[in-house]
């Protein structure tokens, strides 16, 4: 949500929840107007018309809900803001390991249950090499700095 506001140049009050559910659940109650959530709780509302879902955040539609436009696609040009989870081994294990795991992870994402459990709950296979993983990472970690820095994030 604060990559939205600033890339909007909107204020939009934050409220803090503890979780994914009690967010979902404030919106569906009235409570706020407005959210950014993961796909899994908000999927069953959406489907049942209990939430509208705007725009998805990715760089593309996502194929469990075609007719929902990107938000870049909407009037944000540049927006992306994914959840995604990678696997990372400790600094300094060795390439053969690295690359083993690496195969043996790739080949279970190829099965066609898990894709279609992850697609099910609004996950997508992407898949990429050590390489490609480290340099997205880095690139994640640059862009939600400078997110943290603009919108004063704190852990307090």
């Amino acid at each position: 949500m604060e990559l939205f506001k600033s890339m909007a140049r909107i204020d939009l009050l934050h409220v803090p929840f503890k979780g994914s559910s009690p967010a979902v659940i404030a919106l569906i109650g009235g409570q706020v107007q407005t959210g950014f959530n993961n796909m899994v709780p908000v999927l069953p509302h959406i489907r049942s018309g209990r939430l509208r879902a705007l725009g998805v955040s990715g760089p593309r539609r996502w194929s469990g809900l075609p007719d929902v436009p990107t938000i870049a696609a909407s009037g944000l040009p540049g927006y992306e803001a994914l959840q995604w989870y990678g696997v990372v081994l400790p600094f300094g294990t060795p390439r053969a390991i690295v690359d083993r795991v690496h195969d043996e992870i790739g080949a279970i994402l190829q099965m066609p249950e898990v894709r279609e459990h992850l697609s099910s709950e609004g996950g997508e296979v992407i898949g990429s090499t050590p390489e490609e993983l480290a340099r997205y990472m880095e690139q994640e970690i640059a862009k939600w700095t400078k997110v943290v820095k603009a919108a004063n994030i704190r852990a307090d």
